[in-house]
């Protein structure tokens, strides 16, 4: 059965390289073994891994939109906080360099771009209550969304396995 999967699979991501996750949905039940590997296909299609930076920011992407914020780690550090300034939508950025900042009670840090692109939204909610980073980093807590102008920018990132590593290397 595995292996059926895995041959179904291959044949999958090389025949419908950009399923989205409403047309899984839309196959009739005579269909099922289809619909059970384009889910497959699709999940990796779109790249909804976390990635993060040396510097603890993450990022998510789907298509050439990445949804950025910062670590659980680097909340944890800050403390709780109280200010947050995020890009204008409509700038562009650079990778790695500085594109705002957040402050809590112990102190103040920058945030940098995992990727170049352009702001396409921020997270007004955040900026008016920016305590949620403190309760949901990963979700709620989310910095800004970002239109990408070169993929290869992702290359450089971790996933959340490295990450855990380097977080372990980065305490001792």
């Amino acid at each position: 059965m595995a292996k059926v999967i895995a041959q179904m699979t291959k044949y999958t991501v090389r025949t419908f390289p950009r399923t989205s996750r409403e047309s899984l949905f839309s196959l009739s039940a005579s269909k099922t073994s289809l619909n059970f590997s384009r889910s497959i296909s699709g999940t990796r299609c779109l790249n909804a891994e976390r990635l993060y930076t040396e510097k603890h920011e993450w990022i998510t992407v789907d298509g050439n939109i990445g949804i950025v914020g910062i670590s659980n780690h680097a909340q944890e550090a800050l403390g709780d906080i109280v200010y947050a300034q995020l890009p204008d939508v409509g700038s562009l950025i650079e990778k790695e360099v500085e594109c705002g900042a957040l402050e809590s009670v112990k102190a103040a840090s920058e945030l940098y771009s995992p990727v170049s692109g352009k702001i396409i939204e921020k997270n007004d909610t955040l900026e008016k209550t920016p305590n949620i980073i403190n309760t949901s980093c990963y979700e709620k807590g989310w910095l800004f969304k970002i239109e990408l102008s070169n993929p290869d920018d992702l290359k450089g990132l971790m996933n959340e396995e490295a990450y855990n590593l380097y977080l372990k290397s980065d305490q001792s």
